[in-house]
């Protein structure tokens, strides 16, 4: 990554600077000259040549860099969108009740928000972004496959197979599904602060790996409505979800291969160098005022989308009475419009202001979509395609947007990135985790009785339209009172429409 300048005299001066240092450690003794402090003559170097490693970073991205960092999380948002939209679905059709659903699902979310936590420590002091990738996504693929293809491991184990020994072994695979899926994300979000300083490559970073969730989400979507289209009869049920989780994880698989080929192991001593010399710890960022500012928007956008999509396909099918193919047909055109809308936003050259505004103009869309959600009856159901668009681009402005935010807060503090990306990872999978539990005790897959004239009152439309409603009206407010850093955004060395 070093700038190699064609002035001879910088390399006699170099030359000469390794001469003293030789004679000195001669001097000294210390004839280990071979273990000379890389990271010392890369500063001294640059420090020469007019040239410091941290321009380098701070030039705009190319496409490449910027597609190839996008499609590193596409096998999580496959499987989180495979687990979201159709966990109560599938365990319910097998039997299972919702209280166990709800428990089952609880403890992921806190597996997954204590992984966060110990995967950010964990990389913020060993760093190897890409190799913790790599851990969850072999964790995530075997889980996630053994889980929907109901491989009952105790059962083979002790030789016993029962309900109980069955649940044993759904927790296990939850267990090891959400800890892999913490290790990816966590080292995925983190890397992009070392991938490059600029802002505007940065937000382009993420929105194109908004616009690849959408795309992860439209496969799942697309697959699913041609297997649940088709006329089987219900003891088959089961067998269309094995097909869809074994279809999905193997493309997912696919992207992530693309995405260590395409993307270097950020060096993030280099990028971090003179920016914060006594490092980023924890405490140092519970003491600033900004990261719980960026924690509550980054959390109520993550309440938005989860709560949304987890009740979303039994909204459509319980409470609108609509057709089985529009469980997968409705979240794929939400997710359609998200990926159209992910990608003309990474066109832009970010600032702070832009990114505030358009995360409220994002909000004040949801506090939309939420009205006409508690208010839509039966027989005007065919809205809801038209309301799907809108709530993609909403899903749009706010993911890309806070995620942004919590881009700019790190900055350059780049070895503390893991911490940040980590904790907020923790409250916003507890907080969810608890929301979950409590609304899907309480709810039922059976279609709701009511007059189709009139939208009657259900537990699926209440946490569909009134909870992300409430969260993104309070993001939009948290979003007014927020300050950051003055910025002077760059625009894209190559954007990805050029």
């Amino acid at each position: 990554n070093l700038y190699i300048s064609s002035n001879s005299k910088d390399f006699i001066n170099l030359a000469s600077l390794l001469l003293v240092y030789v004679l000195y450690c001669c001097y000294k003794n210390r004839f280990q000259i071979f273990r000379v402090n890389f990271e010392f003559w890369e500063f001294t170097y640059s420090i020469m040549i007019g040239s410091n490693v941290e321009n380098e970073e701070e030039k705009p991205l190319g496409r490449w860099s910027v597609l190839a960092y996008g499609v590193g999380h596409v096998l999580n948002d496959i499987t989180s969108t495979y687990w979201y939209t159709y966990l109560l679905l599938y365990l319910t059709s097998i039997g299972m009740p919702p209280k166990q659903v709800a428990a089952l699902a609880i403890t992921g979310q806190f597996t997954d928000a204590t992984m966060t936590i110990i995967a950010g420590e964990l990389i913020d002091r060993f760093g190897h972004f890409k190799i913790w990738h790599a851990v969850g996504t072999v964790l995530v693929s075997a889980a996630f496959s053994s889980f929907y293809w109901g491989v009952c491991v105790p059962c083979k184990i002790i030789g016993i197979d029962t309900p109980l020994v069955q649940m044993i072994g759904y927790y296990m695979f939850d267990i090891l599904f959400s800890g892999g899926w913490s290790c990816t994300q966590v080292s995925h979000m983190a890397m992009v602060n070392g991938l490059t300083l600029d802002q505007t490559s940065r937000v382009a970073c993420v929105s194109c790996r908004n616009a690849f969730t959408m795309v992860a989400s439209l496969i799942v979507y697309g697959i699913g409505f041609f297997i649940f289209n088709s006329s089987v009869k219900q003891v088959q049920i089961k067998e269309q979800y094995h097909l869809l989780a074994t279809i999905t994880v193997l493309i997912g698989c696919f992207f992530v291969i693309l995405f260590h080929l395409g993307t270097k192991e950020p060096r993030v001593k280099q990028v971090s160098h003179n920016t914060n010399p006594c490092g980023s710890s924890w405490k140092r960022w519970l003491k600033n005022g900004l990261y719980y500012k960026v924690a509550s928007i980054y959390v109520l956008t993550r309440v938005v989308t989860n709560i949304s999509q987890v009740f979303l396909a039994l909204y459509v099918i319980s409470d609108l009475h609509m057709s089985q193919s529009s469980k997968a047909l409705v979240p794929a055109i939400i997710y359609l419009c998200s990926f159209i809308t992910s990608i003309l936003l990474q066109e832009l050259e970010w600032s702070n202001h832009r990114l505030k505004a358009i995360f409220s103009v994002g909000g004040l869309l949801w506090l939309f979509c939420s009205a006409v959600v508690l208010s839509l009856p039966i027989n005007m159901n065919v809205f809801m395609y038209i309301l799907s668009v809108v709530i993609g681009i909403a899903n749009a402005f706010m993911m890309v947007t806070s995620v942004g935010m919590e881009s700019e807060l790190v900055d350059k503090e780049v070895e503390g990135s893991a911490f940040v990306y980590g904790s907020l990872g923790f409250v916003e999978k507890v907080l969810c985790g608890v929301m979950l539990y409590i609304l899907e005790s309480y709810e039922s897959v059976t279609p709701a009785a009511c007059n189709p004239a009139y939208p009657c009152f259900t537990v699926t439309r209440f946490s569909l339209g009134f909870i992300p409603g409430v969260a993104a009206l309070a993001g939009v407010i948290v979003t007014c009172f927020t300050k950051f850093r003055t910025s002077h955004p760059e625009p894209l060395a190559e954007p990805l429409l050029a």
